[in-house]
């Protein structure tokens, strides 16, 4: 058995309407911590959501007793989707090369995701296409994590086609009534060979979904690279994974570097444009894995605190 991993609060940026009994405010009334507001006592209403103070103020001004109740906005428990990118490059960098094995990372994090929403009583989906078409698995509180560990060690190519982020985003909104305001959609992928329509993200945040990339990439070979002279690389296509000796010289390593710091600051400039803070993954350690999402998590309540 593992060691215990350490779960992150699902933080969302809107009211949802979920599951009862969960840990994030919604839009109907019931029980919970935020305050919707106030109105006037009626028979049958519990003592203990009467305002004392604010049936003080009320019974002074008007000369007679008047209570007032405090309504609050329930807790309830969001959906969460796991959407995990299998494009030819997400199949870097297996053993027993020393950088980020991407399909460890992808396991780690799809593991802590599902562990952290059960613990708040979030009913998890699934999905990817793998296989060109998606494989879907509905939100469920049971099974969920046994039945994604199978998937994943059912998949041996790599061979989603670069329109597959977009295509799972629209395959998503067949299933509204499922997944309704508040639902968080986790997108796990390096997205590097991926086609990212903006329309497409637009889309599924007009349905206030929350989305969250998860960007898994290396930082030796994909947001960097190495200061190398010059010398023969085995350098592996991300395109479907092959391995190729390629020779190097110190101004094509200048280059590539260059380069891969554009890709990347224009893809967090995206992903900033759109409202969207991802998860930062760079090591498939389990540790490093949860404290992204840890910080992920507190930059979310650091900015709802601001509201």
């Amino acid at each position: 058995m593992g060691a215990r991993r350490s779960h992150f609060p699902l933080v969302p940026r809107y009211r949802v309407a979920g599951l009862p009994f969960g840990g994030s405010a919604s839009l109907r009334r019931g029980h919970g911590s935020d305050i919707a507001g106030s109105r006037p006592y009626v028979r049958g209403d519990p003592v203990s959501t009467i305002d004392w103070r604010a049936t003080a103020r009320l019974s002074t001004a008007h000369g007679r007793t008047e209570f007032v109740v405090r309504e609050r906005y329930a807790e309830e428990a969001p959906r969460v989707v796991v959407f995990s990118d299998f494009s030819a490059s997400m199949a870097l960098y297996p053993p027993p090369f020393p950088w980020l094995s991407k399909p460890a990372a992808v396991r780690s994090a799809t593991e802590l995701i599902i562990e952290s929403a059960e613990a708040g009583g979030a009913a998890v989906a699934y999905l990817d296409v793998a296989d060109g078409e998606p494989y879907w698995l509905p939100p469920g509180n049971r099974g969920t994590r046994e039945r994604v560990q199978l998937r994943y060690a059912e998949i041996r190519d790599y061979a989603a086609p670069a329109s597959g982020l977009t295509q799972g985003l629209a395959f998503l909104g067949r299933f509204q009534s499922q997944l309704s305001s508040g639902t968080f959609v986790f997108v796990v992928s390096d997205f590097l060979e991926v086609e990212l329509p903006t329309s497409a993200w637009l889309t599924a945040a007009a349905r206030r979904w929350e989305l969250v990339p998860v960007l898994v990439q290396d930082p030796t070979w994909e947001r960097s690279f190495p200061d190398v002279g010059s010398i023969v690389l085995p350098l592996a296509d991300p395109r479907d994974g092959r391995e190729l000796d390629v020779h190097v010289s110190r101004r094509e390593a200048r280059a590539r570097r260059a380069s891969n710091e554009q890709r990347r600051t224009e893809l967090i400039a995206w992903l900033n444009s759109l409202a969207l803070d991802p998860v930062v993954i760079e090591s498939s350690d389990d540790r490093e894995i949860d404290a992204a999402f840890l910080a992920w998590a507190a930059r979310r309540r650091d900015l709802r605190s601001r509201r």
